[in-house]
């Protein structure tokens, strides 16, 4: 197939877009404009609302993972603006886009995340479980909500919630490594809230798989069926590291250095995979420790491969 590929130089793209090339499909990458591309290269702007629409004529299939970095810094009124324009914004164009197009493709994938369903304790959540509140759940509500045109127009659109994507290049995993391999780690507030999470490989195979399922469509929750409380996954890092987490970080110390991205942090959400499930993925790394080892220990991601 010819897949759309945006934000495919970001943490997930860049590891989706090899994944897709070995499977013999052709690649074409949404950046934004600039004074030369390459062949496989479809320019956009999103803020200007310019796209190639002609180059994406051929296109059977897209992936649209772009998107401001959420917890890059703290969310001033001009960055949450930013982070809400460039997923709302940047969907709806696409959406639009591929809508109107003479051939469209088959099907439209979207990100999108578990923030969707806001704070919620040790509820477990599922795709139908009503949203949330607050700056995030807000977000993903209208994110998901800009790919109706596309819908509308009889393109099947999967709506990707994913959790915390495990790995050492970005995210939240990559923000806590220097702190636990110094020994400084430790529970973030009460360390009771619920963290969903998934090893990168998984989240990787499971866009993919998605692609292919014709019967998936909606919200899909891209999670390990088994969720982990904060001083679990704290602790399960400091044991993989070898190094103690026994160094807490109080709520109120974390709003004040990171502000409303602390919220975040301390929010739990419990989310459960089940229409991933029922389509018939089967997780390479269900649990933590294994998926922390093979993101982190290369030697261990060749044993549990083989």
């Amino acid at each position: 197939m010819n897949i759309l590929v945006s934000g495919s130089h970001g943490l997930i793209g860049s590891a989706l877009v090899p994944a897709l090339a070995a499977r013999g499909h052709r690649i074409v990458r949404l950046v934004r404009e600039r004074d030369s591309r390459l062949p496989d290269e479809v320019a956009w702007d999103p803020a200007s609302g310019r796209i190639d629409a002609a180059a994406l004529e051929e296109v059977e299939a897209a992936v649209h993972l772009a998107g401001a970095n959420i917890g890059a810094r703290r969310w001033t009124v001009a960055r949450k603006a930013l982070i809400r324009e460039s997923r709302v914004g940047g969907t709806r164009l696409l959406a639009d886009t591929l809508a109107r197009l003479r051939r469209k493709p088959q099907v439209l994938v979207c990100a999108s995340a578990t923030g969707y369903y806001g704070s919620r304790g040790e509820e477990i959540l599922v795709e139908e479980s009503t949203p949330g509140t607050g700056f995030l759940a807000e977000v993903c509500r209208d994110w998901e909500g800009a790919a109706a045109p596309a819908r509308d127009a009889g393109i099947r659109v999967a709506h990707l919630r994913s959790g915390i994507v495990l790995s050492p290049s970005g995210g939240a995993l990559a923000a806590l490594l220097p702190i636990f391999r110094m020994g400084l780690g430790g529970a973030l507030g009460s360390g009771r809230q619920f963290m969903s999470w998934i090893a990168l490989h998984d989240e990787v195979e499971a866009i993919i798989h998605v692609l292919s399922q014709e019967a998936v469509r909606g919200p899909v929750n891209l999670v390990s069926p088994n969720p982990v409380t904060n001083r679990e996954f704290t602790a399960t890092l400091g044991r993989v590291l070898r190094r103690p987490a026994l160094l807490p970080v109080p709520g109120p110390a974390l709003w004040i250095g990171l502000g409303e991205v602390a919220g975040e942090l301390l929010g739990s959400q419990r989310v459960h995979p089940a229409r991933l499930l029922a389509a018939g993925y089967a997780f390479r790394y269900p649990d933590l420790e294994t998926g922390l080892r093979t993101v982190l220990e290369p030697s261990a991601a060749t044993r549990i491969r083989a």
